[in-house]
């Protein structure tokens, strides 16, 4: 990802680490807990936003609104949570009307690695980074999404997100609640075991690269949905495909073909779930799929394939061109 490069601090002409053998001066000690705090603000950001090109804009422009800041904050961490919730919030709401108007289903980005860890919050930020869980979350207002993150996610307390959000707590407490709500109201009845869910996705994949259509189908819910997040930029598979026998149909149909014209279906976790990176024989990223597992099947693939939302995974692809190349090996193998 762009923003957590190694080396670099994203901050222009800022390194966040002192020069030797000369004091520490004021600015310098601020980017470097800035810095410290950065994989959290980021954190913070894509899951109000979904997105992680805004994600990291919202990061940078916390950045350059501390620098400009002429006092030095008690906490670092409680004013720079608070300034990036409030620029997402904002761009959130922009967001919504460009989103009303997208071509198709809309996905957020697939987020490969979260860079902010926990140990004692683990189970929250896993849980809260997966495909279901933002798509839950856009069905929040802007101010409930952003409370529900500050609270159930990373643990503010309530004081910490009135500031934040610039609600009193009574309100902050009401909004949560709704939130909460919501979500609960969204939430599959019986949670994956994590291990079950891996081992089965690794069971999908292996029968994906062997092309055992039997395997596929055994993996997959009966009410399973196959649904992509083009953008109207990459082809668009209508409305989705839904039913085990269809989906497979589909897998089948396209993968076998797509892995011999030098495609590479690599596993990955995308957004916290068992999930692939989809590439072109030059290592061009088509697209990303992600698994929902539940009840020892695959519930939902969700693949994003609009470019605008791959190019932090890395070098995009023709999409157009290597379905053109999958189709035409397609239809030399039934001839």
């Amino acid at each position: 990802m762009r923003a957590f490069a190694a080396g670099g601090t994203g901050i222009p002409g800022r390194t966040g680490v002192p020069r030797p053998g000369r004091p520490e001066k004021p600015e310098e000690a601020l980017a470097g807990e800035f810095e410290e705090l950065r994989p959290l603000l980021f954190s913070i950001a894509y899951r109000i936003l979904g997105s992680v090109a805004e994600a990291e804009d919202a990061v940078q422009e916390t950045w350059l609104r501390c620098a400009e800041s002429p006092t030095r904050p008690d906490s670092a961490k409680a004013f720079l949570s608070a300034v990036v919730t409030r620029i997402s919030i904002n761009v959130l709401r922009s967001a919504r009307v460009r989103r009303e108007e997208y071509v198709g289903p809309w996905f957020p980005e697939p987020l490969l690695t979260d860079p902010y860890q926990d140990p004692e919050r683990s189970a929250e930020l896993a849980d809260s980074v997966s495909m279901a869980a933002l798509l839950l979350l856009e069905r929040l207002s802007p101010l409930e999404r952003a409370v529900f993150v500050l609270r159930e996610v990373f643990g503010f307390g309530f004081p910490e997100i009135a500031a934040a959000v610039g609600r009193s707590e009574a309100a902050c407490r009401q909004l949560a609640v709704r939130a909460r709500r919501h979500m609960d109201a969204g939430r599959p009845r019986f949670e994956a075991d994590r291990r079950e869910r891996d081992e089965l996705a690794g069971r999908f994949f292996d029968a994906l690269a062997r092309g055992d259509v039997d395997a596929l189908r055994e993996s997959l819910a009966a009410d399973v949905q196959l649904v992509a997040d083009s953008g109207g930029k990459a082809p668009q598979w209508a409305t989705g495909f839904f039913g085990a026998e269809r989906v497979t149909q589909v897998i089948a149909t396209l993968v076998p073909p797509f892995l011999r014209i030098g495609g590479v279906v690599q596993p990955h976790q995308v957004n916290g779930q068992p999930g692939a990176i989809f590439r072109d024989r030059a290592g061009g990223v088509v697209n990303t799929w992600g698994l929902d597992i539940l009840d020892g099947h695959i519930q939902a693939i969700r693949t994003v394939s609009n470019p605008d939302k791959l190019d932090h995974v890395g070098p995009v692809a023709d999409a157009f061109a290597v379905l053109r190349d999958t189709q035409q090996a397609h239809r030399h193998d039934a001839h």
